[in-house]
């Protein structure tokens, strides 16, 4: 008699437990409306819109290769499957075109869509939570307004139970905290823009911070360094690995131009993130930069004595033997050492300045980083030229170089740069070959 009343107070617990889980992971719909028009919104705040959604890189997540813009199903694997982003531009049936502003507001700071399901956190709520009510109205007027596009994106491809969406209200219930920032009054106004749009719509930690097994940002490591679609996403701040300090001129020029003479080329994920501040108010980029180069109070020091003119000392380049070509650099007895005079020297050696020429190696944390991922697939892919537009160019080298070739130059260039050889760079070359062959094949 005993053990039946202990089942069935466990049992009622249980039923009890559930029903609270459910009424907290349940979310209602919010009613439809009839689709506004564009002349409706107005086009200041339009304009304010088109910049914010460059800011959050909207497009690049929500557009497929050649697709139509915003138009979503751009696949993005995760560790837990494959996910397509959604179609927002305001088509009634497959986009947001019914959606309210209060839909909207919803999606954007508690990740559940109009109709009342959790989003998945790839797309980045728990960065967008920090966003004002004026940036989401004119983020909503911006793609209210633009052409709608009738186009359902696939269906994501999970396992059980991720698949059950309900399940993301227990990572809310873990990760997700709706706030707002509220400006630092020791600050001045540029810092606190720059940091209002890194840690919000630019959701720069997304990408820079490492993840625990739930796929959450770890906080405690912010911007240690992360993963981001095969790359890896360098630490920035007191972890960043650069030869030399970033400073906020270097951000800003990084940022806005996608280049930096001592920091390289932004390529991988990182190229369409720049691609799309190129076309933001510059003073934008300069706050977001300012707060970037106070990650780290070291380089804001260096910042305030070099200025945005004047760059850090790189180191000296071998003597040109006429125009801008290069001598090329006696090569030891080393393999690495030989390739590396054959294939690299021309370009890395000559001394021309980006975005023509190519970046001094020694001044690289693709060499200088602490996983061989970056350089790996920049030796493999090269950096393909931009169509329209000028700027660094590099050819791959996945089909002339071996992988005992490619392990040769990497350890040649780590001692260079008086680094030991990765431990894992054999492997790191296969799974770059085998990712590259899946790409392949899926165009």
């Amino acid at each position: 008699m005993r053990t039946r009343s202990i089942l069935m107070a466990g049992s009622a617990v249980a039923v009890a437990a559930a029903g609270v889980a459910l009424a907290y992971a349940w979310h209602s719909e919010i009613a439809p409306i009839p689709k506004p028009t564009a002349a409706s919104f107005d086009t200041a705040l339009v304009r304010q819109g088109a910049t914010l959604a460059l800011i959050g890189d909207c497009r690049t997540c929500h557009t497929t290769p050649g697709g139509r813009v915003f138009a979503g199903g751009l696949a993005m694997p995760t560790p837990f499957g494959t996910l397509y982003s959604t179609n927002i531009t305001p088509d009634p049936e497959t986009g947001i075109g019914t959606w309210s502003e209060d839909a909207f507001k919803r999606a954007m700071r508690e990740g559940v869509d109009r109709e009342g399901r959790h989003l998945y956190p790839a797309f980045p709520y728990d960065h967008f939570t920090l966003t004002s009510d004026e940036d989401i109205k004119a983020l909503y007027a911006f793609f209210m307004s633009r052409e709608p596009v009738k186009a359902k994106a696939p269906a994501n491809e999970l396992p059980f139970p991720i698949n059950i969406r309900l399940v993301l209200a227990g990572w809310k219930l873990l990760f997700l905290r709706e706030t707002r920032l509220q400006p630092d009054p020791l600050k001045d106004a540029v810092w606190n823009r720059g940091r209002y749009l890194v840690e919000g719509l630019g959701h720069c930690g997304a990408c820079h911070t490492p993840r625990n097994l739930m796929g959450a940002e770890k906080k405690s490591r912010a911007y240690e360094g992360g993963e981001a679609e095969g790359l890896h996403a360098y630490a920035l701040g007191k972890a960043s690995q650069a030869p030399v300090p970033w400073n906020a001129a270097a951000y800003e020029q990084y940022l806005a131009e996608g280049f930096h003479p001592q920091h390289g080329v932004a390529r991988g994920p990182m190229a369409p993130v720049v691609e799309n501040l190129a076309s933001v108010p510059r003073e934008e980029v300069a706050a977001m930069a300012t707060y970037l180069a106070s990650l780290a109070p070291e380089a804001v020091g260096q910042a305030k004595t070099t200025g945005p003119s004047q760059t850090v000392a790189s180191p000296p380049s071998p003597p040109q033997s006429a125009g801008v070509q290069t001598a090329t650099p006696a090569a030891t007895s080393q393999q690495g050492s030989r390739l590396y005079a054959t294939t690299c020297a021309s370009c890395h050696d000559a001394g021309r300045p980006q975005p023509l020429g190519a970046i001094n190696l020694s001044l690289s944390t693709a060499v200088a980083g602490e996983s061989p991922e970056n350089l790996v697939n920049l030796i493999l892919d090269g950096i393909p030229a931009a169509s329209g537009a000028t700027g660094p160019v590099m050819p791959g080298f996945a089909t002339t170089l071996s992988d005992r070739q490619i392990t040769d130059i990497a350890a040649h260039l780590r001692a260079a740069a008086g680094k030991p050889v990765w431990p894992n760079l054999g492997a790191t070359i296969s799974s770059a070959r085998s990712a590259r062959q899946t790409q392949q094949a899926k165009r």
